[in-house]
């Protein structure tokens, strides 16, 4: 892990189209500005966990509940 240390409105760039920079320190929290091209997704860490995590249960829901999912979208 890389670990650099800045200020306020100091900022870090990753590859050429990202910049994270440090907006405001307050105490033991920091608030970041992060510039990026719109198709990355940027989310925080406990956020994309949770997906990650809806995504592999949806990848392993059955076969047979996926069927009868399509069995009831075709009587309406």
């Amino acid at each position: 892990m890389l670990v650099l240390t800045r200020k306020t409105n100091e900022a870090i760039q990753i590859g050429d189209d990202i910049e994270v920079k440090v907006l405001e320190i307050d105490g033991d929290q920091i608030k970041l500005g992060i510039a990026a091209p719109s198709q990355v997704e940027i989310h925080r860490k406990e956020v994309y966990l949770e997906i990650q995590q809806e995504n592999n249960q949806a990848a392993n829901t059955s076969p047979d509940v996926l069927n009868l999912i399509k069995k009831i979208d075709k009587k309406d």
